[in-house]
């Protein structure tokens, strides 16, 4: 256990700071899975013994029968890779036309003055209120549902990014300018390099946000996902379906959100070692 605790260590200072390093994470994650423990479990016995209404809020057993039950049917994994897939590439497009959004208002001072207060204006909207103007340009298809979660993720993505862009150390810009260095070359080798943290950011920020967006696009459209199980089970009264929708989407934009933050710690530890 202990060399387990003390590997890739290089010195006895450092074996000693990677052993309490682990055993902290370690404590972390088990105190995190008991907590999870502990939630199912006074979930399911607060159902079981009448406390609260199975029929309301579920139960844990309720939720897992239903889950077995549309597997069985070969409906819930069609469900969830739809759903997934909608919401991968919103993210995807939302992120990156963010950024390239945020990279030309930001190449362009004049562009900037132009777009700045209707950029304040589409953020300030409640994107929600589009769907119906998606469904009547687009159709009642995925290509609105898509629109969606674009427009939740792209602008607060754009505005993120631009105001880091500008808040780079000026310091840095006039170094690189005395030397002689074109805009271009100033923003790819100092700029986006020093922004790339909030980037990371922005992504975690738009795993929710991408979520959001599909799942009231379906609402609105879709005749499968997640979305549409979520309401098909308030219309019929079938709460398990509704809370085990719930829990998917959970699980889901945990791993999502875990991926990223894993790319963030590889991007970091490259960093350092550059």
């Amino acid at each position: 256990m202990k060399s387990w605790l003390e590997r890739g260590a290089a010195s006895p200072h450092h074996a000693l700071y990677l052993r309490r390093l682990r055993i902290r994470q370690t404590w972390v994650w088990g105190l995190r899975i008991l907590i999870f423990i502990a939630f199912v479990a006074v979930w399911e016995g607060a159902a079981r013994a009448g406390w609260i209404d199975p029929f309301l809020f579920s139960s844990p057993s309720l939720i897992w029968s239903q889950a077995v039950q549309l597997a069985t049917a070969g409906e819930l994994f069609h469900h969830i890779g739809l759903t997934s897939l909608e919401t991968a590439a919103g993210f995807i497009m939302g992120t990156v036309g963010g950024i390239s959004l945020a990279t030309c208002i930001w190449a362009s001072p004049f562009l900037s003055r132009v777009l700045d207060p209707y950029l304040v204006i589409l953020n300030s909207m409640p994107k929600v209120a589009l769907g119906p103007l998606f469904i009547v340009t687009l159709g009642a298809n995925g290509a609105s549902i898509l629109a969606m979660a674009v427009a939740i993720t792209i602008i607060i993505t754009t505005l993120v990014i631009y105001t880091r862009f500008q808040s780079v150390d000026v310091s840095y810009l006039q170094l690189a300018r005395s030397f002689g260095a074109t805009r271009s070359q100033i923003f790819r080798k100092i700029i986006f390099p020093a922004c790339i943290p909030d980037m990371i950011a922005a992504l975690k920020v738009n795993v929710g946000l991408a979520w959001v967006g599909v799942i009231v696009g379906e609402f609105l459209v879709s005749k499968a996902g997640l979305g549409y199980l979520i309401i098909y089970g308030f219309q019929v009264f079938n709460l398990n379906l509704v809370m085990l929708s719930l829990v998917v989407v959970a699980i889901i934009a945990t791993v999502m959100y875990q991926l990223i933050a894993w790319l963030e710690a590889r991007l970091l530890r490259h960093r350092q070692r550059g």
